[in-house]
């Protein structure tokens, strides 16, 4: 296919911009860039956005920010024609009558619509009246609800691209940047690409959008670091050589390098730590980048001997990665003149995906060919997963609320704004794009009248969204608009919509909701609400009926003068609710009412004691184990269950995913099991200060069962003053097997227990389990 003829297009679109947003398309692709070119230059001319943004350049601008993310041609040549002046209340129009798929096919059209349908969604966002509109749980929210409405992910990402784009104009061309417009990005579009783990544009956006709201913290901040810069950047150089060299004669192929700090991330430290400028660690900062997560640990413990580390200002990401899947290693160490820097470590894995998070993954290409690159990997379809838990986005991250819960007054929900906008996924040929999968724990974002986001199963309706605004609105409920529209309560709602309930003043459901071929409701939460309200009703109805039938009983039994309550506990109820309920549904004989007047009541026999809570210096309470990870100065290390490690008992440790270093006895059958499976996690640890901490250990007792067996076994751990926090207990043919688990301070207190416990008469063994 031949290039289309150069055009003699205006600055933006100039040789060097083509080469730039090229890179790394095969000829089709830049074919299709130039397509776009050459059909949006006259609709572009002389157009300028609401800030005054000539939008050809605005264009141009964002497809190369997208370049850099190593998208593909479809979204590249789609964000171009995406910033054409438009009306962005209009509704979408047909594919088939859509001019950009008769120029451009479907795909590329869908990502414009898809955009266009996020801008409409800030618009209405922007015109909220609710004032927890404006609440974090609610900027969480429209988190949530502009990934669903973005069937494609590459349209959150050129939405992502849009914003810093115009930021970056506002900084390049002096004209001034509304604060509102600078705080929907903090608020909204930084954490989104920080939940994407996009760190090149959420680093970038916090920064710019910083400068426009404190433009005097910015300067000075700014000037801080300038007034060191020589300084800072000639140490830099020097750690770097003299840990380039060590790591080299330890065998560790690794990358050393500078790591840049980030202005608004300065700033938000010293607002959150409470500390000066001065009191930075990172401001001057080191990155190592090694082949795998064993070199991390080995390279952690060479900087630990080079210099001195800082206790409690280390953090092991790679046990325990951030919510959004951020892995490394962060250590704060002194030079030789005392003065803290920080030192990151992570694999180049951790490092791409660091840098550019999911749309690390669009520089995957077919092999052969065309491509040259290699092919999809299982890591590939973890991360396909991850990016499927992504848009179901159910754990709060950035300090979210929890969804679900009766909010608001009951009439929350009046009026109408807002233009429905389906969320289909669409379809592609190429393999490198990564789509919104069909799953089916699918959830919709709808509006209130307010512009409040409120987050529904797929398939709910009008009645759903009722019941999560209240459970009486929901009770209450008689009709809805949707968009402005009265529609049946059948109606299923989409992602975007505006939803206004029209109550009754008083009233309750109909019972035609609960039947699920009607489809009155999706949500099981609200179909529980329904059926709570019939099961109360009734169970009011039983109450009544029953309670009748006993005060008739007792009226016949000359009783009438009866406590009803201690008669109901006497037979046997928590309460006399409950005795009439039984008694309404004939599961209660009332002739037994007669026998509890005729026979004394029977003496209560004593219980057991109850077991007594894990204690104060407990391991598994305080989280303290004692254990030293050698090298390493403060790991998150945990006991393990399965073997209940105590001092003095020989330890080893193996590196977790997600749960730190888990601490297991050297003769444990599971730690054996995983040594053999994946030795490179082994590591090395020893028993470090444990006399003032508990550690609950196994006992196994076997003995001929015989009454009083167990209180005499108790006494023996009262004599010895240990704590039993667990015991289970098993008995077959006159043979007893227990197991308790016992608070111990060593091996020397529980040799003793193990020694009195065998003194017990009928106990044939005692020993840890």
């Amino acid at each position: 296919m031949s290039a289309p003829p150069v055009i003699d297009a205006p600055s933006p679109f100039d040789a060097s911009w083509r080469q730039e947003v090229g890179a790394g398309l095969d000829a089709d692709g830049v074919a299709l860039i130039d397509q776009a070119v050459t059909w949006a230059i006259p609709r572009f001319e002389g157009q300028h956005a609401l800030t005054g943004e000539p939008l050809a350049s605005h264009g141009a601008g964002v497809v190369r920010i997208l370049a850099a993310l190593h998208t593909d041609a479809a979204t590249r040549a789609a964000a171009l024609l995406a910033a054409l002046p438009t009306d962005l209340m209009a509704p979408a129009p047909a594919l088939r009558n859509d001019p950009v798929a008769a120029a451009f096919g479907a795909e590329v059209a869908r990502l414009v619509q898809g955009t266009r349908a996020l801008l409409r969604l800030g618009v209405v966002a922007r015109q909220a009246s609710d004032a927890e509109a404006e609440s974090g749980s609610q900027k969480e929210m429209q988190r949530k609800m502009l990934l669903a409405m973005a069937a494609d992910l590459r349209i959150v990402l050129m939405r992502l691209a849009s914003r810093l784009r115009t930021l970056r104009w506002h900084a390049e061309s002096k004209a001034p940047c509304s604060t509102d417009f600078a705080r929907e990005t903090l608020d909204l579009y930084a954490p989104l690409a920080n939940r994407l783990g996009i760190w090149q544009i959420k680093w970038e956006m916090e920064d710019l959008s910083f400068r426009f709201l404190e433009p005097d913290r910015y300067k000075q901040i700014a000037r801080l670091l300038e007034e060191k810069r020589v300084e800072r950047e000639a140490f830099i150089a020097g750690a770097i050589d003299r840990l380039q060299s060590a790591l080299t004669k330890a065998g560790i192929d690794a990358e050393v390098s500078g790591r840049p700090k980030h202005i608004y991330s300065i700033w938000s430290k010293m607002r959150v730590k409470r500390l000066d400028f001065a009191q930075m660690y990172d401001l001057r900062a080191l990155r190592i980048i090694v082949e795998d997560v064993r070199a991390c640990y080995t390279a952690l413990g060479l900087v630990h001997e080079m210099w001195t580390p800082l206790s409690n200002e280390f953090d092991d990401y790679i046990s325990r990665p951030k919510p959004n899947g951020y892995r490394s290693l962060h250590t704060v160490v002194a030079d030789d003149d005392g003065r803290p820097f920080e030192v990151q470590i992570r694999t180049r894995e951790m490092h791409q995906f660091a840098e550019y998070g999911m749309a690390a993954h669009w520089r995957y290409k077919e092999a052969g060919a065309k491509g040259g690159q290699v092919a999809a990997s299982s890591e590939y379809d973890r991360q396909l997963a991850w990016m499927r838990q992504l848009l179901a986005w159910n754990s709060d991250v950035e300090g979210g609320g929890q969804p679900g819960q009766d909010s608001g007054k009951p009439d929350a929900a009046k009026a109408d704004t807002g233009k429905a906008t389906s969320s289909k996924p669409g379809s592609s040929k190429n393999r490198n794009l990564v789509k919104t999968p069909a799953h089916t724990d699918e959830r919709i974002y709808v509006l209130t009248p307010q512009a409040r986001v409120i987050e529904l199963p797929a398939g709910a309706t009008p009645v759903d969204f009722a019941y999560h605004l209240h459970t009486d609105l929901g009770h209450r409920c008689r009709g809805a608009r949707v968009d402005g529209q009265m529609v049946p309560l059948q109606t299923h709602l989409s992602t975007g919509q505006t939803v206004e309930i029209i109550s009754a003043k008083s009233g309750g459901p109909s019972r035609d909701w609960l039947n699920p071929q009607l489809g009155f409701l999706a949500s099981p939460r609200a179909r529980a609400k329904v059926r709570m309200w019939f099961n109360a009703i009734e169970l009011q109805q039983r109450i009544t009926q029953g309670q009748a039938l006993v005060e008739k009983e007792l009226q016949r039994l000359g009783k009438t003068a009866v406590n009803l309550e201690q008669l109901a506990q006497t037979l046997g109820f928590a309460r006399a609710d409950d005795l009439y309920v039984a008694a309404a549904k004939e599961e209660f004989s009332l002739r037994q009412i007669d026998s509890v007047f005729q026979q004394p009541a029977p003496a209560t026999e004593p219980q057991p004691a109850a077991l007594r809570h894990a204690s104060a210096g407990s391991a598994e309470k305080s989280g303290k184990s004692g254990v030293l990870v050698v090298g390493v100065g403060s790991l998150l290390t945990q006991l393990a269950r399965c073997c209940r490690p105590a001092p003095p008992d020989a330890i080893a440790g193996f590196v977790t995913r997600g749960r730190g270093v888990s601490i297991h006895r050297c003769d444990c059958h599971s730690y054996q099991a995983l040594a053999a499976r994946e030795p490179e996690r082994v590591i090395e640890v020893a028993w470090g200060e444990t006399s003032d901490t508990f550690y609950p250990v196994d006992i196994s007792v076997r003995a001929h069962d015989r009454p009083g067996l167990l209180r005499d076994l108790s006494e023996v751990f009262a004599r010895l003053r240990l704590n039993v926090v667990g015991v289970n207990t098993q008995s077959k043919q006159s043979l007893a097997h227990m197991v308790f688990t016992v608070e111990v301070r060593g091996g020397e207190s529980l040799s003793r227990a193990l020694d009195a416990l065998a003194e017990v008469a009928g106990v044939s063994s005692a020993s840890r389990r």
